[in-house]
């Protein structure tokens, strides 16, 4: 599709894809053409991309990566504990992804 193209993987909340999937809705039926959710996402990168100083933009970006941060603390503090009282960790093992092709 594009000449030079990477595949990503992207875990979202489900709120977030809902509301995806009702604008992929709303734009199919303006439109009068399928709009898939993979086009939605990408057009609200790309459009987000081109604000790179709006501060609601970066407001998000910052509340984002500290819910990030204080998971991985937590995170780390719980296995340290569990690895103190002798249980096992509940970290789930690594897997490899299967690649779709």
């Amino acid at each position: 599709m594009f000449e030079d193209e990477t595949r990503v993987l992207m875990i979202l909340p489900r709120d977030l894809v809902d509301r995806a999937r009702e604008l992929a809705g709303r734009t199919t039926t303006s439109m009068k053409m399928p709009v898939s959710l993979q086009i939605v996402f990408r057009a609200l990168i790309e459009e987000g991309l081109k604000r790179p100083g709006d501060a609601d933009l970066l407001a998000n970006i910052g509340r984002q990566a500290e819910m990030v941060r204080r998971n991985r603390v937590e995170g780390r503090r719980r296995a340290a504990r569990d690895r103190r009282d002798g249980r096992p960790s509940r970290a789930r093992p690594l897997t490899r992804a299967r690649r779709v092709s």
